[in-house]
């Protein structure tokens, strides 16, 4: 009888320990998990003008079709950023340096960025590593990141050689001939900012305002912005090559990910890790965290956004065309096979129907239009996917497809 009782308590503590893997939000009862329960939708075409005239040419998709799309997600999804009533003075400052990391491979950075108008000030604070042993400039990985650059993240693991405590291999990434730089998503903008009365926002609000309008940017902007001008401070860097930097995130990063380089073509390369619903995730699927599960998190998105709660048909664009406006430069979209929240199959569908925009400027998509089996990553297209077996994060695996994905095209 005591040994049954152990085994039920072994097994519940397993289940419960699964469950507890996933937030509770994954359990509401009202979110879809079932394919055969995904309506039919039509997506959008990337290459039919606002007009109705087909694009046939990287003439009218450079002049025309891409800046349409942009301004939709801009003025519906992500928000639109400003003229700052004043122009914003930004400055770069060494705040710490290490020129021995890592046993004398990689130089350490702090760099404060500064920004001042007359509105106020802000700043956000960036961690930069340089492989030492270079003759040119080197590319670099920049992660948009969930870790404070104020804590121990950033410190070599004692417990898994090679390292850092948040998990980067940073060591393969010396190796490999890659810097690596991480920005800070919480410096500029809350992770649920409500208030925005004290970060970035309150340099960019007109006399009177105090919260951005309608079709303002959000948390995601901000995210995004925060990461372009880290692109900037790269530029004054001449250890680092700015022409060939991959930006990525994972989860609400990977989202702030896309939209930076959609709007910022200085990226050469942006991986999505799991960003799903507002990332790389069709919307239209309605599977797993859907607009009015995402908009729950009030701000991330405009405050337009919320017109297509449940109503995601509606919605002039869908999030291949977010990848799109990636092209002609190489986009990775990663995914989980435990990650249902983030539906994997919507991401891969989404970079399956924004091969049509690459192939048109003359590079290439994905070789297949289904969605590959587990741990068989597409790396040899410019547009590359994988689905790992497992769930909500960024694994080993994972930094071995990107790193050989970056080295197709940055190398």
């Amino acid at each position: 009888m005591l040994r049954n009782t152990l085994i039920f308590t072994a097994v519940i503590s397993l289940i419960c320990g699964c469950a507890m893997a996933r937030e509770l939000k994954e359990f509401d009862n009202d979110v879809n998990y079932n394919e055969s329960l995904i309506p039919h939708y039509d997506l959008p075409d990337p290459l039919t003008t606002a007009e109705g005239t087909p694009v046939t040419n990287a003439e009218q998709w450079r002049n025309i079709r891409r800046p349409q799309i942009l301004s939709l997600f801009a003025n519906f999804i992500y928000g639109t950023v400003p003229t700052p009533p004043d122009p914003i003075k930004q400055s770069y400052h060494v705040i710490k340096e290490d020129k021995s990391f890592l046993n004398n491979k990689a130089t350490k950075l702090d760099i404060s960025i500064r920004f001042k108008n007359r509105k106020g000030t802000a700043q956000t604070h960036i961690i930069v590593f340089i492989p030492n042993n270079i003759e040119k400039p080197a590319p670099g990985f920049m992660m948009m990141s969930f870790d404070s650059p104020r804590g121990s993240s950033f410190q070599l693991s004692t417990s898994r050689k090679g390292h850092l405590r948040n998990g980067v291999p940073i060591a393969k990434l010396i190796d490999n001939g890659y810097g690596y730089i991480s920005v800070y998503h919480g410096d500029l903008i809350g992770h649920n900012e409500v208030s925005f009365g004290g970060g970035i926002h309150k340099l960019f609000f007109r006399d009177g305002q105090s919260f951005p309008k309608a079709h303002e940017w959000g948390v995601l902007g901000a995210n995004a912005w925060t990461g372009m001008r880290a692109l900037d401070y790269l530029e004054t860097n001449d250890r680092i090559d700015a022409n060939r930097i991959a930006v990525m995130g994972h989860s609400k990063m990977g989202k702030a990910t896309l939209w930076a380089a959609a709007q910022d073509e200085r990226f050469a390369l942006a991986i999505s890790a799991q960003s799903g619903c507002g990332g790389a995730a069709l919307w239209r699927r309605k599977f797993g965290e859907t607009m009015v599960k995402l908009n729950r998190f009030p701000h991330w998105l405009c405050i337009n956004a919320r017109k297509f709660n449940e109503r995601e048909d509606d919605l002039p664009v869908d999030q291949h065309m977010l990848l799109s406006l990636i092209a002609p430069r190489p986009v990775y979209v990663a995914s989980g096979t435990a990650d249902t929240w983030a539906d994997p199959h919507g991401e891969f569908q989404s970079a399956n129907h924004a091969g049509p925009v690459y192939q048109l400027l003359g590079k290439k998509p994905l070789n297949t239009v289904k969605l590959p089996p587990p741990n068989q990553p597409l790396l040899e297209g410019d547009i590359g996917y994988h689905l790992r077996t497992g769930g909500h994060s960024v694994e080993p695996y994972d930094w071995e497809q990107f790193i050989q994905f970056a080295n197709r095209h940055l190398k």
